[in-house]
């Protein structure tokens, strides 16, 4: 069985041997940038672990997992630009290295790469790796303009927010599970399952991603904290707080959200201490481990050996853990 970190290892590898050209540079540059200045490989690495749990050859499933990392990144370059975010992965954003036209533009490459890969699966799998491919792009779509709607309302509740992190986070992961369950050859209620133990496992990815903003160390993170705070980015917390019975804080926590001139740090500072006020670090944290316990049930009932589950269980324990 293959580890986490040797799928890691297969896709760095294979994204080295990745064909750019040269030139345009301010074209292909910018994405060897994004996709060499660090990642977990998360996603293909999973597309990976999920044929293997089906097979002892993953080589169906490589490129499947280069598309998905392609597609990922090229999310992350127009989502920074989206934000207006200034770091990812404690480097600078492609938009404030470059500038915003270069960030759109090599992003579009990235997307036209992934799908170059998906056609290099093996001719048995390219439609139904196609099916599940733009079924979870489309979805990434559909929850970044949920994301940037919530932007613009006060009124948001946690149902909502859920829903909105399956399509843009979650949809993701559990497609990537799903096309490497369908690279390994699995039966179709087993790639059921495995696609609702990464839907769910997405959900914590990201509950947890909001979490971390608030009360992880930089340096770890990757990225500033308290960003979400700064920009009134409706997160599990925020919507939390801002539902909370507590008027005084709901109070408190308006006026920080319609201030358009602060200190930085005295806002993060302000609305954090809401948060510990009204106990979300514990309640999130409760949460997050509710939707990992969901996604294992899942894991549990796929119908192969639990000696081919263990790998694939112990970094969903990892990932529960994790400071980053």
């Amino acid at each position: 069985m293959y580890t986490f970190e040797h799928c890691q290892d297969i896709i760095n590898k294979e994204l080295e041997d990745v064909s750019f050209k040269d030139s345009p540079v301010n074209l292909y540059e910018p994405i060897r940038y994004i996709l060499f200045i660090g990642g977990k490989r998360l996603r293909p690495s999973l597309t990976l672990m999920g044929c293997n749990l089906f097979s002892d050859k993953i080589d169906n499933a490589i490129y499947p997992a280069l598309a998905i990392e392609l597609f990922h990144n090229f999310t992350l370059m127009h989502d920074d630009l989206m934000d207006k975010s200034d770091i990812r992965r404690n480097y600078s954003t492609v938009h404030k290295k470059w500038n915003e036209n270069i960030a759109i533009l090599s992003g579009d490459a990235m997307l036209v790469k992934s799908y170059e890969c998906i056609s290099k699966c093996q001719e048995s799998l390219i439609i139904k790796a196609l099916k599940i491919f733009n079924e979870a792009a489309i979805k990434v779509c559909e929850g970044q303009q949920y994301d940037m709607d919530f932007e613009n309302r006060t009124d948001v509740t946690i149902d909502e927010y859920l829903e909105m992190i399956e399509l843009k986070t979650a949809s993701l992961i559990a497609g990537s599970l799903r096309m490497g369950a369908l690279a390994g050859k699995s039966i179709s209620e087993d790639a059921d399952l495995i696609h609702e133990f990464g839907k769910n496992i997405g959900i914590a990815f990201q509950l947890q991603d909001d979490l971390l903003d608030v009360y992880a160390d930089p340096s770890v993170f990757g990225k500033s904290s308290g960003g979400d705070i700064v920009a009134n980015k409706k997160t599990y917390l925020l919507i939390s707080a801002l539902n909370s019975k507590d008027q005084e804080l709901r109070s408190v926590l308006r006026k920080w959200i319609e201030k358009e001139k602060f200190d930085r740090d005295e806002k993060i500072k302000a609305i954090t201490e809401i948060y510990n006020k009204l106990k979300l670090k514990e309640l999130t944290t409760a949460r997050i481990d509710s939707f990992f316990k969901l996604g294992l049930k899942s894991l549990d009932k796929v119908s192969i050996s639990d000696n081919r589950k263990i790998i694939l269980r112990n970094l969903i324990k990892r990932l529960i853990g994790r400071k980053k």
